[in-house]
């Protein structure tokens, strides 16, 4: 298999956790969609491919939530400039 960037020979295939997010503000409000693929990377070029399953897929062309989907779909509020931290439900850590 050759780089279809640079066309070297010299590619790796590594496992990675990827976040994908949506642009700009707007994208603030929409879920973060998490995957985990097989990712193909030149090491020559360090031009890399992989594929997003078709849940995630699903979540990326509908812009909301998929059942079965890896998604975040809550964020945590900042509020003049700090982090409010939820504190765990009482008895979670028993």
């Amino acid at each position: 298999m050759t780089c279809k960037r640079c066309g070297c020979d010299r590619q790796s295939v590594f496992n990675s956790e990827i976040a994908i997010h949506f642009r700009g503000l707007e994208g603030l409000d929409k879920p973060i969609v998490w995957v985990f693929p097989k990712v193909v990377v030149c090491l020559l070029c360090g031009f890399t491919q992989f594929t997003v399953p078709e849940r995630e897929l699903q979540v990326l062309e509908q812009c909301s939530p998929v059942k079965g989907a890896v998604i975040l779909a809550e964020r945590v509020a900042r509020a003049s400039g700090q982090v409010r931290i939820k504190s765990p439900s009482p008895g979670m850590n028993d």
